[in-house]
C-alpha cells in the first residue's frame, strides 16, 4: 500500500491561475530550510510534480523570518501570511488570484470563521499587508492597494515593439495597450523590456480594450509573469491592465471588467485603493508521498 503519511497539501486556482497549496499553520512542516528553490520548482513541475503557477504556503506570520521586515507596524494585525513562490522558486511579493485562494484554504481548513471573513482580514504579503474578504455569492474580493505609474516604456514581442504604461501593485508589470488581437501573440517567450527600468524583471501584460459592458470599462489581457511564464490570469496583471486602460481614457476612477484566458475578474478603483474581486476554488487535497520527496 502506498504511504500517505506524507505532509498535506492542496491544489487550487483563482481563474486558472493555478497553484500548489502547503498548510503549515506553525510552520513546522515546512520552514524556510527545507522549502527551498530546488523542492518549490519541483512541486510546480507539470511533469514530474503536482503542477502550478507557484506555491502557497499558509502560515502564521510570526513563523515567517521576513515578515516583521516587510510588514513593519503592520504585524500585529497580521495573523496569516502568504508565503508565495514562484514556479521557479523565486519569492514573489503579490498576487491578486493567490490572495483570493489563500483566504478560501483558511475558510475550508477551519483555520478563519466565516464571519469575521466577510468582515475582510488582514493578511501578509511580501508586499505588505492585504485586507481580503468573502462575498456572499461565494467569491473572494481583496484590496489591492494604489497603483503606482512607473512611467513609459515598452516590450518586444516577437521582433515588434509595444509602447506600455509601467505600474507597480507591490510588484512590477508594463502593460501594453495594442489595437492587435491579444490571441494571435506569442506570449511562449520572455518579451524583451528594459532590464535598467525593471532590473528585478517585470510582469508584462498585452491589453486590447473593448466597448464597455453598461458603465463599466471592459478589456482583454494575456500576460507573462515573470519566474512563471505565460499564465492563464494574473490578479496584479489584471489590476494594472485596468488602471493603464483607465488612465489612457483620462479616468482614474471606475470599475474594470478583465477577461483573462481562465475567465473575468472585476477591479474597482475609487482614486484612492484598488479592490479585485473573483472566484478561488480548491480542486483537490492529498498527501506527498514519502518516495517523491525522497526523490
Amino acid at each position: 500500500m502506498i504511504d500517505s503519511s506524507g505532509p498535506r497539501v492542496l491544489l487550487g486556482h483563482g481563474t486558472e491561475n493555478d497553484f500548489v497549496v502547503l498548510p503549515d499553520p506553525d510552520g513546522d512542516v515546512w520552514p524556510e530550510a527545507r522549502l527551498d528553490p530546488e523542492l518549490v520548482r519541483r512541486l510546480c513541475d507539470r511533469r514530474a510534480g503536482l503542477g502550478g503557477d507557484g506555491v502557497l504556503r499558509v502560515v502564521r506570520s510570526r513563523h515567517v523570518p521576513d515578515a516583521p521586515g516587510v510588514l513593519g507596524a503592520a504585524l500585529a494585525d497580521c495573523e496569516w501570511f502568504m508565503d508565495h513562490r514562484n514556479a521557479d522558486g523565486s519569492y514573489a511579493e503579490m498576487c491578486g488570484n493567490g490572495i483570493r485562494l489563500f483566504l478560501h484554504v483558511l475558510l475550508a481548513e477551519g483555520l478563519l470563521e466565516r464571519a469575521v471573513a466577510e468582515d475582510g482580514v488582514l493578511v501578509g504579503t511580501r508586499g505588505g499587508p492585504r485586507r481580503v474578504g468573502a462575498r456572499p455569492d461565494g467569491g473572494y474580493w481583496v484590496d489591492m492597494g494604489p497603483a503606482v505609474s512607473l512611467g513609459r516604456s515598452e516590450a518586444e514581442v516577437a521582433g515588434t515593439l509595444y509602447p506600455g504604461l509601467g505600474v507597480s501593485m507591490g510588484n512590477p508589470h508594463l502593460v501594453c495597450l495594442t489595437d492587435v488581437e491579444v490571441d494571435t501573440l506569442d506570449l511562449s517567450v520572455l518579451p524583451g523590456v528594459d532590464d535598467a527600468m525593471f532590473p528585478e524583471g517585470v510582469n508584462v501584460e498585452l491589453v486590447n480594450v473593448l466597448p464597455s459592458e453598461g458603465t463599466c470599462a471592459h478589456v482583454r489581457l494575456r500576460v507573462h509573469e515573470r519566474g512563471v511564464g505565460e499564465t492563464r490570469s494574473c490578479g496584479t496583471g489584471a489590476c494594472a491592465a485596468a488602471f493603464a486602460a483607465l488612465a489612457a481614457g483620462g479616468r482614474d476612477t471606475g470599475t474594470v471588467l478583465v477577461d483573462v484566458p481562465g475567465g473575468r475578474l472585476s477591479v474597482q478603483f475609487d482614486g484612492t485603493t484598488t479592490v479585485l474581486s473573483g472566484p478561488a476554488v480548491v480542486v483537490a487535497t492529498g498527501t506527498l508521498s514519502r518516495e517523491w520527496l525522497a526523490g
